[in-house]
């Protein structure tokens, strides 16, 4: 392999971004850049358009824009409140109470929703008020909103899930689904552990204790929305849905729920709630096409091979080679969103670790927990910056608070990374793998 074309192409990334240019294009004209250097132009830019039409259709991919609808239609519907309702009755007496109340509800929303940014907006305009009135610091509160909203990509519907599925050339989205529960679990166990810590050494105060009848109100009041989960996964568990047939059912249960159950969202309404849904999916499928072109301009030139070729020849083991891709990749993930990481870096590090005895599902999950830390992680964090907006707290003052989660980010991921079994049970168990 010759290292111009990935000079070439690394290059012009670097350039295009530090120009502010957006990420999608960025992508697609550093692949332009990288693969003209080994051919014409002409020929280049039209392989470039195929690969990227050709990237794009996949039945997988199909239940992207159905759970960003879905997930949408919840956050118009009042589940919010409702999961914050819960999370009080069953965590609120706990140290710390109303920063678990925080981590049960993003869980819960960030998994139904399939998105950080929307658990991330949604709980913390509930919770950050609440938070602060009863004396908890500003930034306490937008620190734990924003580091805990992550935990719902591991935990399903999760979009990203489905797009690792796609770059990784074979991996089971229902596996992936199933193997994200307990690592996403563990996550939620840090992060809370950890808030919790931090409330008791500044003397945070705990939530009344709920009666029986009011934590069996608020359990019903919450069931419909978390019914969701249980449908998508029992239905692709029993084989009687894939996952993009789920997605269309979730829209579907969506829709009643927030119509007809709740009656939160009105008929005008939804217009409004399919244009964002559009727009959402449409951001995400360009980076999508671009990452698929720019993956194939790294599989043309051989980037991968000599990429793996690299990593193995350095020596020390599984565990140091396994140590330097988790530590490339909480730098990418500080930098880069995470869709175009995933899509980028999976044709790279994969076949490392398969050949270092992993099995692409856990890898998998390794590769988004790693990046979840990314998402809450200056300078690009998107969770980070938005979490700091609804929070209304700022970086500097912040960070005292997010160093000790972010430890406790780094050593769940430490634990799922060095524990296969907790990835893999599942999908085992279920015969998915």
């Amino acid at each position: 392999m010759s290292w111009g074309p990935a000079a070439v192409l690394a290059g012009a990334f670097a350039l295009l971004l530090g120009l502010g240019v957006p990420v999608a294009f960025a992508l697609g004209l550093a692949a332009a850049a990288g693969l003209v250097v080994s051919i014409d132009a002409g020929p280049a830019l039209t392989t470039l358009a195929q690969q990227s039409a050709t990237g794009l259709d996949s039945f997988a991919l199909l239940a992207i824009p159905l759970f960003v609808l879905s997930g949408q239609l919840m956050n118009r519907g009042g589940v919010a409140r409702r999961l914050v309702d819960l999370g009080k009755a069953v965590a609120g007496t706990m140290p710390g109470g109303l920063a678990w109340v925080n981590v049960v509800a993003c869980t819960l929303f960030g998994a139904i929703s399939g998105s950080a940014v929307a658990a991330t907006a949604a709980i913390g305009g509930f919770m950050t008020p609440q938070m602060t009135r009863a004396g908890y610091d500003r930034e306490y509160a937008a620190a734990v909103n924003l580091t805990s909203s992550t935990v719902g990509l591991l935990i399903p519907p999760s979009n990203i899930l489905i797009v690792y599925a796609l770059a990784s050339g074979g991996a089971s989205v229902a596996a992936l689904f199933l193997a994200g529960y307990l690592p996403g679990l563990l996550l939620a166990a840090a992060i809370g552990a950890t808030a919790a810590w931090i409330a008791s050494r500044r003397r945070y105060p705990r939530a009344s204790a709920q009666r029986a009848r009011e934590l069996g109100r608020r359990l019903v009041a919450a069931l419909p929305s978390l019914g969701l989960i249980v449908l998508v996964m029992g239905g692709i568990v029993a084989g009687v849905f894939t996952a993009t047939e789920a997605a269309g059912v979730a829209v579907l249960y969506a829709l009643i729920l927030t119509l007809v159950v709740h009656r939160e969202l009105r008929l005008r309404e939804v217009p409004r709630v399919l244009v964002e849904a559009a727009t959402t999916t449409g951001v995400v499928m360009l980076l999508i096409a671009a990452s698929m072109a720019l993956s194939w301009v790294l599989a043309y030139e051989r980037i991968p091979q000599a990429a793996a070729e690299a990593l193995l020849g350095l020596g020390g083991g599984k565990v140091v080679v396994l140590l330097l891709i988790n530590l490339v990749l909480l730098v990418v993930g500080a930098v880069l969103d995470m869709t175009p990481a995933v899509l980028i870096f999976t044709p790279i590090f994969l076949p490392v670790a398969v050949e270092l005895g992993l099995d692409p599902v856990h890898f998998g999950i390794v590769m988004v927990l790693n990046l979840c830390i990314g998402l809450c992680t200056p300078p690009v964090g998107t969770v980070l910056f938005v979490g700091l907006g609804v929070g209304g707290a700022s970086l500097g003052r912040t960070l005292r608070f997010l160093l000790p989660l972010y430890v406790a980010m780094v050593i769940a991921l430490a634990v799922v990374t060095l524990v296969p079994e907790l990835s893999l049970w599942l999908p085992r168990r279920f015969g998915f793998l």
